[in-house]
Formats: C-alpha cells, sequence, structure tokens
C-alpha cells in the first residue's frame, strides 16, 4: 500500500469501543473493547472501498468517505495524532 496512503493509520468508533489500525504492510489490527489484538489480518484498497480477510478466514469490507470510514454496520471516524505531542518545542 505505502507508507503515504491516505487512509494509514488509526479509525475509531465515537465511544472508543473500537480501534482499527491500518498498517502500511496491507495489514490491519483492531482493538475492541479494551481487548488488543481482537482482530487482525489482511486488507486490499480499491478507490475507497476496502476488503478484510482475518487470519482466521473471516471477511468483510467497507467503504470511505473523507476521514469516515463504514465498515460492517459500524462508522469510524480518522484519530489524528495531538499535535501538541509533535510540535513540542525541543530543549
Amino acid at each position: 500500500m505505502g507508507t503515504d496512503h491516505p487512509f494509514l493509520g488509526m479509525w475509531v468508533t465515537s465511544d472508543g469501543r473500537i480501534r482499527h489500525s491500518l498498517l502500511a504492510d496491507g495489514r490491519y489490527d483492531e482493538e475492541r473493547d479494551g481487548r488488543t489484538h481482537a482482530y487482525r489480518g489482511r486488507y486490499a484498497v480499491m478507490g475507497t472501498h476496502i476488503d478484510y480477510i482475518d487470519d482466521t478466514g473471516f471477511t468483510a469490507d467497507g467503504d470511505f468517505a473523507g476521514d469516515t470510514l463504514y465498515h460492517a454496520g459500524m462508522v469510524l471516524k480518522r484519530e489524528r495524532p495531538d499535535p501538541v505531542m509533535y510540535n513540542s518545542p525541543s530543549k
């Protein structure tokens, strides 16, 4: 996928229960209800559509619309890094 793909990064439901990380190597890692690595597997993006294949063989898909991911009945928003963490003055 490449490290500059616009959909890479963390996607989170509004209640924070689902945290879905799309990694540059074509893999995803999902945290669910505080359980790390609840679901892991591969993904492929074509345009704004994403297909998932879990390591157990389960499949799912979704669609991106700007900074929103619609996936398996869920709505996830892109999580942006805290700019203070990355722009703090150096000593």
